[in-house]
C-alpha cells in the first residue's frame, strides 16, 4: 500500500470537520488491536509541535491499551464507506469482540508507530502521547457539564485528554 505524505496545515480543517461525523482512534498493546469512533478532538500546534488531541472515556478498552502503549493512529473517512463499521466501532467494546475483524477493517502497519492505520479510512495521523490529563468536571461550565455529564460527577465516566504529537501523516492509496 502506498502512502502520500500530507501536512496538517493543509488538511487540518477537513480533519476537524470529519471529527464531527466520526473518526477512528486505533490503539494496540499486548497483541490486541482496538479501534473506536471518536467525535471529540482537534488538530493543531502545541508546544511547537503538530498535535492531535483526543478524548477517551475512562471506562473504555481503548484507554487501557493507550495507557499501556502511548501511541495511536487516527483515521478519517474519505468518500463513502460502510456505515455498519461506524455502528460496530462506535457501540461495541473491544473487550468483548475483535471489532476490526467483525467490521471487516484492514489494518495497515504503521510507518512510524507500532499501531496500525485502517485502509478503509485513508487519511491517517500517527501519534505519540505527549501529555495525558484526567478531567476535572468542576472546571467545565455547568451548561456543558449538565449535557455531557448529567450526574454532575458523582460516578460520571469522565474523559481523559490525550495530546499526541503527530509524528507521521499520510493518505493511504
Amino acid at each position: 500500500m502506498n502512502r502520500d505524505n500530507i501536512s496538517i496545515s493543509d488538511h487540518g480543517s477537513e480533519m476537524i470537520a470529519a471529527l464531527g461525523k466520526g473518526a477512528y482512534l486505533t490503539t494496540c498493546s499486548g497483541g490486541k488491536v482496538n479501534t473506536m469512533v471518536i467525535g471529540w478532538g482537534t488538530v493543531g500546534i502545541l508546544w511547537g509541535k503538530p498535535v492531535c488531541i483526543v478524548y477517551v472515556r475512562e471506562s473504555r478498552f481503548t484507554r487501557e491499551l493507550l495507557d499501556a502503549n502511548p501511541e495511536f493512529t487516527v483515521n478519517f473517512p474519505a468518500g463513502s464507506y460502510d456505515k455498519n463499521i461506524f455502528q460496530i466501532c462506535g457501540s461495541k467494546s473491544g473487550r468483548d469482540m475483535d471489532k476490526i475483524a467483525v467490521s471487516g477493517l484492514t489494518p495497515v502497519e504503521g510507518r512510524t508507530v507500532s499501531v496500525p492505520a485502517l485502509a478503509e479510512f485513508p487519511v491517517t495521523l500517527e501519534c505519540r502521547v505527549l501529555y495525558r490529563r484526567e478531567q476535572d468536571l468542576g472546571l467545565i461550565p455547568g451548561k456543558i457539564r449538565d449535557v455531557f455529564y448529567p450526574d454532575g460527577g458523582s460516578g460520571a465516566d469522565e474523559h481523559i485528554e490525550y495530546i499526541g504529537e503527530i509524528v507521521d501523516s499520510y493518505i493511504l492509496r
